[in-house]
């Protein structure tokens, strides 16, 4: 399978500018009752290993971001640093803040290295059928 990266310049750093995008079909996604449904037939962003989405708005509290890792499974965080707050990004084998501290934590959401003191918060993922179910 096809693996994606992410690459972000000295720029998008700076100005904490992500490289992760929000679903191309903005009806791939839903929250119902405290969950967010996502279709994963219609989410293309998550056909491929490394895969990413950004989930913003509709009745979200917080910002979501959704991988799809190496090994085909999927993992959901708060897409907030604990650090400064700026979105995240896929890298291998973790996520990593979009500025220049690259704060990067695993998919448990503990810090491996960078400016941020806190643990990012994960989401409990399940699959039913074609739907990735995230528990908030």
């Amino acid at each position: 399978m096809k693996n994606k990266t992410y690459h972000r310049n000295i720029f998008q750093r700076i100005f904490g500018i992500c490289a992760t995008k929000q679903p191309q079909d903005e009806g791939c996604w839903c929250v119902e009752n405290g969950k967010i449904i996502v279709n994963l037939s219609r989410a293309t962003e998550l056909e491929h290993r490394n895969g990413a989405i950004r989930l913003e708005g509709k009745e979200l509290s917080n910002r979501v971001l959704v991988i799809k890792d190496n090994n085909d499974e999927y993992h959901a965080f708060s897409n907030h640093c604990t650090h400064m707050g700026r979105r995240l990004d896929p890298v291998p084998g973790a996520v990593q803040c979009c500025s220049i501290g690259k704060s990067t934590f695993d998919y448990g959401g503990k810090k491996i290295s960078g400016s941020s003191k806190k643990d990012l918060t994960t989401y409990s993922v399940t699959i039913e059928g074609d739907k990735l179910l995230i528990e908030l």
